[in-house]
């Protein structure tokens, strides 16, 4: 049934028939009831009517997380940043109850932008840097690239005129030793065998540093994938396997953690609340658990040479390693000396 409404200086009319709701606004009541009436007749003929006018964007949504993202390491967090996205409003409307045909760059450039600039209704506390966003994008343009090509919803997809924002410069954070024994205090790891999920984080952190392998890699390494003192990784974050050398630190690390099919026996989530909780305990700030990963490529890149380094931490590309390389022009100097 359509709803007619005045809506400021225009008229908004709303459709919602068989499960489908859309909405848009005229400038006169008259072109609202054509609309709605068009729309209604559309959505009843159902086979008849267009694609990009009877999908909203919440369908291709879920129809790309059941039949492709689901086949993702990522897909949780695809799940998460999808649905954020059909819940941003822009120009009074949810972005997820937009039929396709109506989601074009002008409204995904105003959803760019608040993006970037935080939301008054949120005191601007999701405000996010160009790199998000550009994650975000892409994302989004995969879901209307396949919407294009395979399902056939769309003939064109709205992000490819839609600009990026300017990438956010590398992180360089580099954890001090004193950080280090902070954050180790806070945990209560003393260097003993561990027996709390505190201290387990605590090895876990320690570990990350030795071998600058990421979280996820962390909390899914068994016992089994520990031959002498290499650990292998079946599947990384790129699909891949790799063999990463254990340093004796890295083997003593392993040797407090009990018994048990799991090395760490701990998941991801509960490693990243229980890291920040003793992140903010400590007063540490600026610092996420990923760092470890520069901070272990730096001391790594002292040892190894470029090649050996890329095979270690899983960079197929070389140029990567200056994301991650961040030794300071001080530490550098010392060795012209």
């Amino acid at each position: 049934m359509a709803s007619i409404k005045k809506s400021g200086s225009g008229w908004r009319a709303q459709v919602a028939l068989a499960g489908v709701r859309h909405s848009k606004t005229f400038s006169t009541k008259a072109e609202a009831v054509a609309w709605a009436a068009s729309r209604e007749t559309q959505i009843r003929s159902g086979e008849n009517a267009a694609p990009a006018v009877v999908k909203t964007l919440d369908d291709a949504f879920g129809r790309y997380l059941r039949e492709v993202s689901v086949h993702k390491r990522g897909h949780r967090m695809e799940r998460h940043r999808l649905a954020a996205i059909a819940d941003h409003v822009i120009a009074g409307r949810r972005l997820g109850g937009l039929p396709l045909g109506e989601v074009t760059s002008d409204i995904l450039g105003q959803w760019r932008d608040q993006r970037l600039r935080g939301t008054a209704a949120a005191n601007f506390a999701d405000k996010v840097l160009g790199a998000s966003v550009i994650r975000e994008l892409n994302l989004l343009s995969h879901v209307f690239t396949t919407a294009r090509r395979e399902w056939k919803w769309i003939a064109k997809s709205p992000t490819t005129d839609v600009r990026r924002p300017k990438g956010s410069p590398p992180r360089d954070r580099r954890i001090s030793q004193d950080e280090i024994e902070r954050l180790c205090l806070a945990l209560g790891f003393d260097e003993g065998p561990v027996s709390t999920k505190s201290a387990a984080v605590a090895v876990s952190f320690l570990f990350a540093i030795e071998t600058a392998m990421r979280a996820g890699e962390i909390c899914g390494l068994k016992r089994c994938d520990i031959k002498g003192s290499v650990a292998h990784l079946p599947r990384t974050k790129n699909g891949t396997k790799r063999d990463v050398p254990l340093s004796s630190r890295a083997l003593d690390l392993i040797a407090l953690m009990p018994s048990g099919d799991t090395l760490f026996g701990i998941s991801a989530a509960s490693l990243d609340a229980l890291f920040r909780k003793a992140k903010g305990r400590c007063q540490i700030e600026d610092l996420k658990f990923h760092d470890t990963r520069h901070e272990a490529i730096t001391r790594l890149a002292k040892k190894l040479n470029v090649l050996e380094l890329a095979r270690v931490v899983g960079h197929r590309d070389l140029n990567e390693l200056q994301t991650y390389y961040n030794e300071t022009a001080e530490e550098l100097s010392k060795k012209l000396q």
